[in-house]
């Protein structure tokens, strides 16, 4: 008898990432892609037509974020199980995710086997998060003391890890989903903030600092 094929809904509003995904559960029979999502907006509809058993889910995206959807889905579907997905560490934002109602927390660069093996757990209601992750939770985070001391804000502690993670402008504002101009503005007022010239210096002294936890960018083919 044929095992039941766990049901999978993939939200992220890149199209690539989405895509590779896509590729990752083909490879396992007992995983079943039934939907994809742009946005946050989209991932609850899609919850509520379909049903699925699992959302693999970005924390940023447009319309409705992801850690907003979260807890939609968590409240109205609570079959349905959501794993956060994420390119960089912010620790309030992961923390804020979990809290919604996400059981699992993967970064994008996940193997395919690790991937359907977090799935899997998550469907039996176990609970998955990447080591890495695991050390923010545990209390690995930015001293408060010291963003005070700066005075970043949130997002601009969000544009220096992708600074941080070696990110363009353009990437950062795709990424954050944001314009370029705003990206620029939040790259100078850092900048200015940290007292430094250029990127080098403020990579140099946010790990010194330990401002934002080291991000992790999706391995490239």
């Amino acid at each position: 008898m044929k095992k039941k094929q766990i049901r999978v809904i993939i939200a992220d509003d890149h199209v690539m990432v989405r895509s590779g995904l896509r590729l990752f559960l083909l490879a396992f029979e007992d995983l079943k892609m039934i939907g994809e999502a742009a946005n946050g907006d989209e991932a609850i509809r899609l919850c509520n037509r379909e049903k699925p058993d699992i959302v693999l889910m970005d924390m940023v995206m447009p319309v409705v974020d992801g850690i907003q959807a979260t807890g939609e889905i968590r409240s109205h579907f609570p079959h349905t199980q959501v794993i956060g997905l994420t390119t960089f560490y912010e620790p309030e934002m992961i923390q804020r995710m979990m809290d919604a109602g996400a059981i699992s927390f993967l970064l994008k660069s996940v193997s395919a086997a690790e991937l359907a093996g977090a799935i899997r757990d998550a469907n039996e209601g176990k609970s998955t998060i990447s080591p890495e992750i695991q050390d923010i939770l545990r209390g690995r985070r930015s001293s408060p003391a010291r963003l005070s001391k700066y005075s970043l804000s949130t997002r601009e502690r969000e544009v220096l890890a992708c600074i941080m993670s070696g990110m363009t402008n353009a990437e950062m504002a795709r990424e954050l989903v944001i314009s370029l101009s705003t990206a620029k503005f939040h790259v100078s007022s850092i900048l200015t903030k940290l007292n430094v010239s250029n990127r080098a210096e403020a990579v140099s002294l946010a790990l010194q600092e330990k401002l934002v936890a080291m991000p992790v960018r999706p391995k490239k083919n």
